[in-house]
């Protein structure tokens, strides 16, 4: 382009009413005052940057210390790099607060807290479930309800635990399922710890015949559970009758554990039954088979005994005849 093009083009800007020298040199003017004004603040920047290193080095510092002290208190990893983690982002985020302050940047400083509070209000609204879940993990691992392979029930599932991360809770069921529970529910409902307690007890119900003496049946029963594999000697066995059924007198035969596992709970029930049925059978106590009697009488009154009475007559009147 020509220098009469070029003033041919000045020319019709300055008509145009825009004034190209004016615009160019407000354009330098600024320029030059954000170089003087960085020069001037030359001191604040590198107090600024050296500040910001001093804390790097601090965050990491104070990072490891936390995580020997974590070690100390949790073997849960995600709880112990949560925190440690929280503390190095928390120890540069007050460097770079003061490292603002320094360069007098406190219109950003302020933006920055307001936009963190902002941004922090709408996640905790979006991710309600998933901060619930969050906080729940931290509170079971500080709380210890459980640890790995305790044999527990919650949620209507009832397994081994097979560790706990920061979201949910593995339960791996005595089927072998493995059951990923949210945190948030675990920490609100009933836990069953049955590895924690200092035994387990087998509940036995049975019953036996109105017909048979009920003291030399409850005799009979607590000396059959002498010899279940796995009792607690300590604890005596004991025998309750709870009620009068339909055919039977029910009763509820309790004795106590050294294991708490699920095997031996199993196995020695299996054996208090086995048991319980040979000295119930070597004695003669009966264990009556459920009975059902149908009365087609109009009053549904009719005496049990009356047809047994009547076929008794009629094979008597037989035989006198006869």
């Amino acid at each position: 382009m020509s220098g009469d093009s070029i003033a041919q083009a000045g020319e019709s800007l300055a008509d145009g009413g825009v004034d190209v020298g004016s615009a160019l040199q407000s354009a330098w003017t600024k320029v030059t005052g954000w170089v003087e004004l960085a020069i001037q603040s030359l001191p604040e920047i590198l107090a600024a940057a050296v500040l910001l290193v001093v804390f790097v080095f601090l965050a990491k510092l104070a990072r490891t210390v936390v995580d020997r002290l974590m070690r100390r208190v949790t073997d849960h990893g995600p709880l112990r790099g949560l925190t440690t983690n929280t503390v190095y982002l928390a120890v540069l985020a007050a460097g770079l607060f003061i490292a603002l302050g320094i360069l007098q940047l406190n219109t950003v400083l302020t933006s920055m807290l307001a936009g963190v509070g902002i941004v922090g209000l709408a996640l905790g609204f979006a991710f309600q479930d998933i901060a619930e879940n969050f906080v729940s993990g931290i509170l079971i691992t500080l709380r210890r309800p459980f640890t790995d392979g305790d044999l527990v029930e919650t949620n209507d599932f009832f397994g081994t635990i097979e560790g706990v991360d920061l979201r949910s809770t593995q339960v791996r069921t005595l089927t072998g399922q493995l059951v990923r529970i949210p945190n948030g529910e675990v920490y609100g409902n009933p836990i069953v710890n049955y590895t924690q307690a200092s035994g387990r007890r087998v509940d036995l119900a049975c019953g036996t015949t109105y017909g048979a003496d009920l003291e030399e049946a409850r005799r009979v029963a607590l000396e059959a559970m002498e010899g279940v594999q796995g009792r607690d000697t300590d604890r005596e066995a004991e025998f309750f009758y709870d009620e009068f059924g339909g055919s039977s007198i029910n009763f509820v035969l309790r004795f106590w554990l050294e294991s708490t596992g699920q095997k031996a709970f199993l196995a020695a029930r299996s054996d208090a039954i086995m048991r319980l049925k040979a000295a119930f059978d070597a004695h003669d106590v009966g264990i009556p088979f459920p009975i059902v009697t149908l009365d087609f009488s109009d009053a549904g009154t009719r005496r049990l005994d009356e047809p047994l009475q009547l076929l008794r007559a009629g094979g008597g009147g037989e035989g006198a005849s006869g």
